[in-house]
């Protein structure tokens, strides 16, 4: 009762800085976020937000994001939403004066007058097409990622019991549990496909079941017999899309009368035809030819290839460019069985963590943003990297470039290994830090692929620990921020607004820490 009651409060606490009940258009959450759909924006009262205990910090994108950490963001949301719902049953007309306009249509009016320039200001700096493609890419594979993440555990532990010879008669049933999402996850992202770019989502799935029937065999393509599965994920979203394309066009000439059997029948046979005497083929080759380039650009170049892929990644989660990546990896597992390039960019998250730490001793007289760390350093153990990056590394500038440092050294380190012959790959797309150790799969054994991630893992905190301490800080910076919050704010009776000094505001900035400029942030949706 007492956790409920945190998590209660929690929420009460965040509603009236948001505008209230009736300033929320939708609610929803991530992983780490809590996501606002806000009708005004300028009533959020933002330093106040990010004063509370439990907010780690706040993003602006299409939605309002506000980061609470795992396992919390889950607990509070529910809470707010009942909240919410209180409210607005409570006070449904509440706060007009007497006599004057219904609250609905002012609100209306104000968001007209104060939402457009800050809505006409966000999309214009972030809103490019390459962008939306990104995050439309993002949100057909990110909803699959609970079960890449199941099925790969699972199959980590049946690898694990037929090394060991146990359980013989267990084995088949838990490579059968493993395998069988796998083999289908065309259909998945074909249903996915659909639905994000405004089709029907089971005709995208149907379309992209095409691709793993086992009839395809029959099919010749090219001068050559398809194989089921041929062009895997990739072949599925370019056949779904395709199928949404179709649909829209039946939908706009197809009588009315007759477009509940035309157009699904049209949709399905035109996709169908031209995924199988093309799509598949040509995804078949593309998919192909990132297996051998991931390979080939490890096998040859690993040191240097991780240590950028690293170093860089973290600035690419900045840009959003990120999420190009999500096929990538897909495609990888669908391949071989495991993604190479996971473990290499989970090194970021490591240099991060080292960063942290760094940061919390160079620091010891700010207990606000020490107190920030504390919070927010276990989830960076196990791979939740924003409320670091959010709330530490990245208001402060420096440090957020010498977290890139200790990515770039522990990326190096698996880089180096995979050129010397050893792969090490990771059977989900996800998780991070250490809770990749259950994901973890190679081509040298399960051992030695644990100990040379480990090993990335401690070059990483080392690196950016050491970046960090040595040269994060300038001697400004440290007599600005190596202070108590009652010798920097002594008017305050309740300096917590520096607790957390990571907040976004529509012109994609994040906030700094005391004494610093603003950082600009480029901050995407996951």
């Amino acid at each position: 009762m007492a956790n409920e009651n945190k998590y209660r409060d929690t929420a009460a606490a965040i509603l009236p800085l948001v505008g209230g009940a009736r300033n929320v258009a939708s609610v929803a959450h991530c992983m780490t976020r809590l996501r606002l759909g806000l009708h005004d924006r300028t009533l959020v009262q933002e330093e106040q937000l990010t004063a509370l205990p439990s907010v780690m910090g706040v993003v602006e994108d299409d939605t309002y994001q506000i980061v609470l950490g795992p396992g919390t963001v889950a607990r509070v949301t529910p809470e707010f939403e009942t909240l919410v719902e209180e409210e607005r049953a409570a006070a449904p007309q509440a706060a007009a004066p007497a006599g004057g306009p219904a609250p609905e249509a002012v609100t209306a009016e104000d968001l007209a007058a104060q939402g457009a320039a800050l809505r006409a200001q966000r999309k214009a700096r972030n809103a490019t097409p390459f962008k939306l493609l990104l995050r439309r890419i993002a949100n057909i594979f990110v909803p699959l990622i609970p079960a890449l993440i199941g099925c790969g555990i699972i199959a980590g532990l049946n690898g694990l019991l037929v090394n060991l010879g146990w359980l013989p008669g267990i084995t088949p049933a838990l490579a059968a549990t493993a395998s069988g999402f796998m083999a289908l996850i065309a259909v998945f992202v074909g249903y996915n496909t659909a639905q994000e770019f405004g089709g029907t989502p089971i005709l995208g799935g149907a379309v992209a079941a095409i691709i793993v029937y086992a009839g395809v065999a029959n099919v010749e393509a090219f001068g050559q017999h398809l194989s089921p599965g041929q062009g895997g994920v990739l072949g599925a979203l370019g056949a779904a899309w395709l199928a949404v394309r179709i649909e829209k066009w039946c939908r706009r000439w197809v009588p009315v009368s007759i477009d509940v059997l035309v157009t699904p029948t049209i949709t399905v046979l035109v996709s169908g035809l031209v995924t199988l005497f093309g799509l598949m083929f040509l995804a078949g080759e593309v998919s192909t030819k990132i297996g051998e380039a991931a390979n080939w650009l490890l096998s040859h170049g690993g040191a240097g290839a991780g240590l950028i892929l690293g170093g860089l990644f973290l600035p690419l989660v900045m840009l959003g460019l990120h999420q190009a990546l999500i096929p990538i990896h897909t495609t990888l597992i669908e391949q071989q069985g495991y993604t190479v390039l996971l473990p290499i960019l989970a090194m970021a998250g490591a240099g991060q963590v080292g960063a942290a730490i760094a940061v919390y001793f160079r620091l010891h007289r700010n207990t606000s943003i020490r107190r920030t760390i504390k919070s927010a350093l276990w989830p960076g153990f196990l791979g939740v990297g924003e409320p670091l990056i959010y709330g530490v590394s990245l208001p402060l500038g420096r440090p957020f470039i010498t977290a890139c440092t200790g990515g770039a050294l522990g990326g190096a380190f698996i880089g180096l290994f995979n050129q010397l012959g050893t792969d090490v790959g990771s059977t989900a797309i996800g998780p991070s830090g250490w809770a990749l150790f259950p994901l973890l799969d190679g081509d040298h054994g399960l051992g030695q692929t644990v100990a040379v991630y480990a090993g990335g893992l401690i070059v990483g905190y080392l690196g950016g620990f050491l970046a960090t301490y040595y040269f994060g800080f300038t001697k400004t910076m440290l007599a600005e921020l190596n202070v108590t919050p009652a010798a920097s704010a002594p008017s305050a009776p309740d300096t917590a607004t520096a607790a957390n000094p990571a907040t976004a505001t529509a012109g994609d900035r994040v906030a700094a820490a005391p004494g610093e400029p603003a950082a600009p942030a480029g901050v995407p949706s996951r």
